[in-house]
């Protein structure tokens, strides 16, 4: 990609107005190249759909962001796709990708509009991470109150550990986060998300870890390629930004598969 093409690409992007400095972190990285967002990288989120069972489900995709999911999920042959986008720039990128065979609609996942029991499947990637607990609860409400009897919701966050984490360090530890990618992120641990989903009515069936490593060399050649890699060191290094975006990594992602559960 040349550098004119990188400016083009960039200039489209959420937030592509704003200096360096006051970027959300997901943005900056998206700015630099990154197409891969995910806490855990794509292989994460790959076995996260595939716990999920998407195949000719309604699916609704809470924050898509860029697309990446968006397509995966689309290869799974879900008999529809519904994202739910609250940046409007996002939500135009997604719904151009995929008007073929759904909508992305410019609303917040945490008042969608959409009926009772209209969906099979919900799937949220490093979302509720950065919303406050109150808006955690918000989120995972509207997920159950849109899902079948036996319906899914499917996330992929970031994770403190061990459960028993001193409070002090885990309050440390998103003060630090918050600073680093310019949103006031609120970890959990596992045992924290589990009592969460549960106390929306649900039951937690799957749950998986990895190592948070955005960055990290390994994970950006598995989740971008060699050529993509390169592409994003030149760029961030060009900037000054490496500091910065690297300062996200260090923590757990986690995904959890949870089914509704109300009768049918």
């Amino acid at each position: 990609m040349t550098p004119s093409e990188r400016t083009a690409q960039s200039a489209v992007l959420p937030l592509s107005q704003r200096r360096v400095e006051d970027v959300p972190g997901h943005w900056l990285l998206a700015r630099l190249g990154k197409r891969a967002l995910r806490p855990g990288g794509t292989a994460m989120t790959s076995r996260l759909l595939r716990d999920a069972s998407l195949s000719a489900a309604d699916v609704v995709e809470f924050a898509p962001g860029l697309d990446r999911t968006a397509t995966e999920i689309l290869r799974t042959g879900p008999k529809s796709y519904l994202g739910i986008e609250r940046d409007p720039e996002a939500a135009r990128i997604v719904g151009e990708l995929v008007v073929a065979h759904g909508e992305c609609r410019n609303v917040d996942a945490t008042a969608t509009g959409l009926p009772d029991a209209s969906a099979d499947v919900v799937v949220g990637e490093a979302m509720l991470t950065m919303q406050t607990d109150r808006a955690k609860r918000a989120v995972t409400g509207e997920a159950t109150r849109l899902l079948r009897p036996g319906g899914r919701y499917a996330i992929h966050e970031m994770a403190l550990q061990p459960d028993h984490l001193d409070p002090a360090i885990a309050t440390e530890a998103c003060r630090g986060l918050a600073g680093s990618i310019k949103v006031n992120a609120r970890l959990l641990t596992v045992a924290e998300w589990r009592a969460l989903l549960e106390g929306s009515g649900l039951v937690v069936d799957v749950v998986r870890t990895a190592p948070m490593a955005l960055l990290h060399l390994r994970r950006n050649v598995a989740d971008e390629g060699v050529t993509g890699t390169l592409r994003i060191a030149g760029t961030s290094c060009g900037r000054g930004t490496c500091a910065a975006a690297c300062s996200t990594c260090g923590r757990r992602s986690t995904n959890t598969v949870t089914r509704s559960s109300r009768s049918p």
